[in-house]
């Protein structure tokens, strides 16, 4: 894999990064019902409440990989899951989807968590932004034959 290859895998792998944080940050107060339970006494509310209002967001990470496999080995791969669990049960009694406790799905995101990949993904950047000017500096020079 060439240099150009590698840094350009960071530059992805980080903005996919950012692009995560910025989805979960803005989505930290998006609430829904509670999931059915599987109990006979909630089942039933829960369910008609589920198909009501929308499920609480869903809280995504990336998880990156150095690429070692393959014909040419380089890089770094970036995926993107679900966090597990999800939510966390949040009281919140006036919300109209609450359950008969007054909890509420809240999505688990962890705002610290969610800064520090923010800035992880910036300074990652910066470094492959930085591997590519380099790069493209000494090719300039190699190829810039003067007499």
């Amino acid at each position: 894999m060439s240099i150009l290859s590698i840094a350009t895998s960071g530059l992805s792998a980080a903005s996919l990064r950012v692009s995560v944080a910025a989805s979960n940050i803005a989505n930290v107060r998006t609430t829904g019902p509670l999931p059915a339970s599987g109990r006979s006494s909630t089942s039933a509310g829960s369910s008609s409440t589920s198909s009501t209002y929308p499920a609480a967001y869903v809280p995504l990470r990336v998880d990156q990989v150095d690429q070692s496999s393959g014909s040419a080995p380089g890089g770094t791969i970036a995926t993107v899951s679900i966090v597990s669990p999800s939510y966390a049960a949040q009281s919140d009694p006036s919300a109209a989807f609450a359950d008969q406790g007054g909890l509420v799905a809240a999505p688990n995101v962890d705002l610290a968590n969610e800064l520090v990949q923010m800035a992880a993904a910036k300074y990652s950047f910066i470094a492959n932004a930085k591997v590519i000017q380099a790069y493209s500096e000494t090719t300039e020079s190699l190829l810039d034959i003067k007499t």
